[in-house]
């Protein structure tokens, strides 16, 4: 009996803010791979080792979580103004697909990195300083500006910048997000900073959940973490330890996803669980974070905790973060009520599962709605392995 021998493929693991993927250059994937389809799909999927009915991830890149689940393909830009495409694909732990509907903003900052390792900028702008890359998002359609630190030539990895939920300190990446919300779409879907969605009576007394669902970063659908029975400051395992709350969280995200037009049917949110986000929000308390750090409710603006392909996430997800900043500068929304209401904010810090983070926005109100220009966050970003990863032949 004969046997497929393994295929070996350039590629580069990385972690980006509180994520890790692994990177491709367009380039380096085999020639059925390079467009979208069933081959790239499949042979992403066996890159990370799903899908895993032990989600485990034993026989793959992947770490079993959503931080964890992710490929990366960059290339060189075509697009005027960019030096790179870059298209992020989050791939399902134990089913059987990938989820291309929305952008990682944590390894957003990768990607940035990743351009110069590269060789996708020109060398000139990459000696010692900053280097400005400019990067297209491919799933979203809008453009990243990652803004990464650089010494003879090379990417400057290395630094004491401390970032929640990320045990070692690195080089700070500053990131904008510009213009954020989906292309031709209204940062509020609904047209409305509060939606009352009709929800099972099992979930919420009454059957009416007040909510904020936004379109910026990422579509995210924000409730209040009272009028669900929580307090805002609850860690993973009060969470994802709890199979009803995980389920009547999909029901909830489900719900919010037909009410922002992104699906047609309730059983379509199964097979789009990257987008949209769920998240609940409330004032500050005092907390511990995972770490064992205290966060002082003075600390922060508000707590907010959000779930990612099913689970609750260890942190924040960069992207989310980019929504959680475009809502609290908004009068009205639930973030900014949260946050203690008044007038715009440029930036806020809110309190999440690890830690804290600080995000800020730039928001306007123009002919009768209110519209974002840009986000901005810093992350950090470093190369953990580089090399070829090796799956096979037969995969895809």
């Amino acid at each position: 009996m004969t046997h497929t021998p393994q295929i070996r493929i350039p590629a580069t693991y990385m972690r980006g803010g509180t994520s890790k993927g692994v990177f491709f250059r367009l380039e380096d994937l085999p020639e059925s791979c390079r467009v979208p389809g069933e081959a790239r799909n499949r042979l992403f999927q066996r890159v990370i080792g799903s899908p895993d009915p032990y989600a485990k991830h034993i026989d793959g890149m992947g770490g079993a979580t959503s931080s964890t689940s992710k490929c990366v393909v960059l290339s060189k830009s075509a697009r005027p103004g960019h030096d790179v495409d870059y298209l992020y694909g989050q791939v399902a732990i134990d089913t059987d697909f990938v989820d291309w509907s929305g952008n990682c903003g944590n390894l957003s900052t990768a990607a940035g990195a990743f351009a110069i390792h590269a060789g996708y900028v020109d060398p000139e702008r990459a000696q010692n300083g900053v280097c400005v890359v400019r990067i297209w998002q491919a799933n979203i359609g809008k453009t990243i500006v990652a803004h990464v630190p650089v010494a003879d030539g090379r990417v400057q990895e290395t630094g004491d910048f401390d970032l929640d939920g990320v045990t070692f300190p690195a080089a700070e990446i500053v990131l904008e997000f510009v213009d954020p919300a989906d292309e031709g779409g209204s940062t509020f879907p609904t047209g409305n900073l509060i939606d009352e969605l009709d929800v099972p009576e099992s979930l919420v007394t009454g059957g009416r959940l007040k909510a904020t669902l936004i379109n910026a970063g990422i579509p995210t659908i924000f409730v209040n973490a009272e009028d669900i029975g929580y307090a805002g400051s609850e860690l993973q395992d009060a969470i994802n330890n709890d199979a009803e709350a995980l389920a009547g969280f999909e029901t909830l995200r489900a719900i919010g996803a037909l009410k922002m037009g992104l699906i047609d049917k309730l059983e379509d949110a199964a097979r789009r669980q990257h987008t949209p986000k769920i998240a609940f929000v409330a004032p500050p308390i005092d907390y511990v974070a995972s770490s064992g750090k205290t966060v002082q409710a003075s600390d922060v603006d508000l707590l907010v905790r959000a779930l990612s392909m099913g689970k609750l996430h260890h942190a924040m997800m960069g992207t989310a973060a980019v929504a959680i900043g475009t809502a609290a500068a908004i009068p009205g929304t639930l973030v900014n009520l949260a946050a203690g209401g008044g007038g715009e904010r440029s930036a806020v810090r809110f309190g999440h599962p690890s830690g804290t983070l600080r995000v800020g926005a730039e928001a306007k109100f123009e002919s009768g709605q209110w519209t974002v220009t840009k986000a901005i966050m810093s992350r950090s970003a470093r190369i953990l392995m580089e090399g070829w990863v090796r799956v096979p032949g037969d995969s895809f």
